[in-house]
């Protein structure tokens, strides 16, 4: 057999091996639930990897880099092996345009073992440390044997066939054996179905989806209750240890480590009628999250980590009742009350009887509706919420609140898993929404926010829907609302609320308000919509697992190593997360800088 048609048969067995293992592969992603889907889905993943995917990538110019010369160069020259070789052409042009592919492809490799030799904690090692030499092996000898060059030793083409022969296994066994590999088809694929498709159209994609539970739809105890392209999603994990990097709670030593919860995942594919928890992943690990989504906004293969970690919560809660610590009890006194603390609603706004604060009437039309939310039966989070009112009144805004009208959004119990308990004050909350005359909604509560403007469109609420630091820039760029140079001269920065930011994409009006009165924001290392977490979310400070640190204290320790004096928040689980560290910054909501302001005005 010629060396041609050497390349030409191991193209082709390649080929067969990697159908081969495909197949097989997508037998284990065929065990999950159906999801919505068609193959024109296929046309969409070169523009969601060159724009969406590398949009990701890019935030690391050296991997960015690497990956574009590394991957670009593996494509471009097996498309020209399958055209020169897989067709037998032997085309002289054609083996020059594979030795520049392979050249490409060489450099990109050579760039991922230098990273490779002194790798960031973050990385799994294993088989991904073998993988630099089985693609320089896979480059290297594809580049000489497809060299046009009249002789070759046989000594040299041996070798060059024994390089390629091992880098060829890599590639083309990878993804059926389950070897580092298998996230470039299934990455591939992943981005075709994923399982959020809005997140392409430019829209936000963050609200959790609704459990049918008149079909008893229990949340995820088994690999099989996964939808179909959620475990497809598991297999596109390129073990980056990005979203671990970026995790709160894996940083204060907490039990969860994201990219390893994944990996567990993937460990039970192949155990379909298995229970996830506790065979492979323990229950002390998803009580461990604060739902923030850091590790969804960092992770490049745009895996949802979050919507797994709920949807195993969901079956833990409804059907076993096994949240720990404080989250029965809160759960119980969402049910009984529909307040997180089992409060007398009616109590909610004794903060405001000397504010002459109106209370909304069926029969009695307002602009805006402010909800207050839980923070209101805190003596603390009333100092903001009478900031906000003094704010609003100091505008003339037609506004007023809801009273004992007012009930828990739900929030704390969906993240908890208790989507009964969530769908169960939705929608009374709806009900009572359709009975008052608004036009739109301001909460101080980004969590309040998030569950009215995000996921209550799913049972029938649309409402707009303002965090207050959106309403104030509008009354502040209309004129109405007139603020003078802020007295404050301490350093300060300002700390973003996960679900003001990440859930939300606002991270501009706060700091725009701040602006607006003088003050300068000094950035902590993590900030915008890389911010780190307070620790509050997700129910988080109810399930309290323990670990070497509090989450909290990270986020104040952020605020020091920057020299900050007082630390803005726009959040009234950020403000009792991080004043709950005993030596800190004074913790001061925008609202109540704002209102500073208007007394020297």
């Amino acid at each position: 057999m010629s060396l041609q048609h050497f390349i030409t048969a191991l193209f082709w067995l390649a080929t067969a091996s990697l159908s081969l293992g495909l197949w097989r592969r997508s037998q284990l992603w065929r065990n999950g639930q159906p999801a919505a889907w068609h193959w024109c889905q296929l046309l969409t993943i070169p523009k969601r990897y060159f724009v969406d995917l590398h949009h990701i990538v890019a935030r690391d110019p050296y991997i960015a880099r690497t990956h574009v010369a590394t991957a670009g160069g593996a494509v471009a020259a097996l498309a020209l092996v399958a055209i020169n070789y897989g067709l037998m052409l032997y085309s002289a042009t054609l083996n020059w345009a594979i030795v520049v592919a392979a050249s490409i492809m060489f450099v990109g490799a050579f760039f991922v073992w230098l990273r490779r030799r002194n790798p960031p904690p973050r990385l799994s090692l294993g088989a991904w440390s073998r993988l630099p030499y089985s693609l320089l092996a896979f480059a290297l000898g594809l580049f000489i044997l497809t060299l046009p060059i009249q002789t070759l030793s046989n000594s040299i083409a041996v070798v060059a066939l024994l390089l390629l022969l091992a880098g060829s296994s890599e590639l083309a066994l990878g993804i059926g054996l389950g070897g580092p590999m298998k996230h470039a088809i299934a990455g591939l694929l992943h981005l075709a179905f994923h399982p959020r498709q809005t997140r392409f159209s430019g829209q936000l994609s963050t609200a959790l989806k609704p459990l049918d539970l008149e079909i008893s739809a229990f949340g995820i105890a088994k690999s099989s209750d996964f939808q179909w392209n959620q475990l497809l999603s598991f297999d596109a994990c390129v073990q980056c240890g990005k979203c671990q990097a970026a995790c709160p709670a894996f940083a204060a030593g907490q039990p969860l480590n994201p990219k390893m919860l994944i990996q567990d995942l993937v460990k039970g594919l192949a155990s379909s009628d298995q229970t996830i928890v506790p065979t492979f992943i323990a229950e002390e690990t998803l009580w461990s999250c604060t739902t923030c989504r850091a590790c969804v906004q960092e992770c490049p293969m745009l895996i949802e980590h979050v919507d797994a970690i709920v949807g195993l919560r969901r079956n833990l809660t409804l059907t076993q009742g096994s949240a720990p610590n404080k989250a029965p009890q809160t759960l119980e006194n969402l049910r009984q009350t529909s307040t997180v603390g089992g409060f007398d609603r009616k109590a909610r706004y004794y903060w405001a009887i000397d504010l002459e604060v109106k209370t909304i009437h069926p029969d009695i039309p307002v602009d805006i509706l402010l909800v207050a939310g839980e923070g209101a039966f805190d003596m603390r989070y009333q100092r903001t919420l009478r900031a906000l009112v003094k704010l609003l009144k100091a505008a003339h805004v037609d506004f007023a609140v809801m009273g004992e009208l007012e009930n828990d959004t739900g929030d704390t119990a969906r993240r908890l898993g208790d989507e009964a308990t969530f769908q169960r004050l939705a929608k009374r909350n709806i009900e009572i929404f359709s009975r008052l005359n608004f036009k739109r909604i301001v909460t101080a509560d980004p969590h309040v926010l998030h569950s009215l403007k995000n996921e209550y469109p799913a049972f029938g609420g649309h409402y707009e829907v303002l965090h207050h630091s959106q309403f104030l820039t509008q009354l502040s760029a209309r004129g109405v609302l007139k603020l003078s140079t802020s007295a404050e001269t301490r350093k300060l920065t300002y700390h973003d609320p996960c679900y003001l930011a990440r859930y939300n994409n606002e991270t501009e009006s706060p700091r725009a308000l701040l602006k607006s009165i003088g003050l300068t924001v000094n950035e902590m290392e993590r900030s915008g919509l890389r911010g780190r977490c307070c620790g509050g979310g997700g129910g988080a400070p109810l399930t309290d697992i323990p670990g070497k640190q509090r989450i909290p204290d990270i986020r104040i320790h952020d605020a020091r190593t920057i020299d900050a004096e007082v630390i803005a928040v726009a959040c009234p689980q950020c403000t009792a997360m991080l004043e709950g560290v005993v030596e800190r910054p004074e913790v001061l909501d925008i609202a109540e800088l704002l209102a500073a302001s208007l007394e020297t005005a």
